[in-house]
């Protein structure tokens, strides 16, 4: 079995890390799991791409020790009509505003004070 490059050990270190510090947090265990699998298949030569994945990785990280965290989730892209059962009423995610993924309405999220 050949030896790991240097970034192979710290994506891999990462993905330990990740795993130890979702430990008790809903969601976060699968959710590292399947980000991992999701860019397992990126190829060896495109380092520009999995060294921007390795520092969002240490960011997530970060995140999840700071104890502010207590569960892990993600943003999920609203399906266009046609994708829906029944995607009557319902409108494509254009991208254009934040939305709030609890209402289906695409409405935006407005906080307390009015901003």
């Amino acid at each position: 079995m050949s030896r790991h490059s240097r970034l192979q050990r710290q994506v891999l270190s990462l993905y330990r890390d990740l795993l130890r510090a979702g430990r008790g947090k809903p969601g976060a265990e699968a959710r590292v799991r399947a980000e991992f699998r999701q860019h397992a298949g990126l190829p060896r030569s495109d380092v520009l791409r999995i060294e921007y994945l390795y520092r969002r990785g240490r960011r997530q990280l970060q995140l999840l020790r700071s104890g502010h965290a207590t569960a892990m989730g993600a943003f999920v892209r609203q399906r266009a009509p046609t994708e829906e059962p029944g995607g009557v009423g319902s409108k494509p995610d254009d991208g254009d505003c934040p939305r709030n993924p609890h209402d289906s309405t695409g409405a935006t999220e407005t906080r307390p004070d009015g901003r």
